[in-house]
């Protein structure tokens, strides 16, 4: 049996690995400009990597003697519909708040 792969949510949680999501964002980068972003080896770099792959969140193709990485924004759908479940409750606290605010000034 495998090891589990991990789904979107883990991927997300680790700070670094956001941050390296946001990198992504714009360029594909090879693991040494990843690195560079970070006081973190590139060992620990390629680990992160390996959980973002797995959550299909970025992917990487050989170019020469490199490796570089992509962001695979598809997989965070899914984050943003379980987000989006919650804005009901979000929006529903801001206008009772505003009805609050605007009877207590009436008084």
């Amino acid at each position: 049996m495998g090891a589990v792969k991990h789904d979107v949510f883990q991927a997300i949680a680790d700070p670094t690995r956001r941050e390296v999501l946001r990198l992504l964002a714009h360029n594909e980068l090879p693991i040494s400009e990843i690195t560079s972003h970070f006081s973190i080896s590139r060992t620990a770099i390629a680990k992160h990597l390996h959980i973002l792959s797995e959550a299909k969140l970025v992917s990487g193709r050989k170019a020469g003697r490199e490796k570089l990485y992509r962001l695979q924004p598809e997989p965070l759908t899914e984050l943003q519909q379980w987000l989006s479940y919650y804005e009901q409750f979000w929006n529903n606290k801001l206008s009772m708040l505003k009805h609050v605010v605007e009877n207590d000034e009436e008084n």
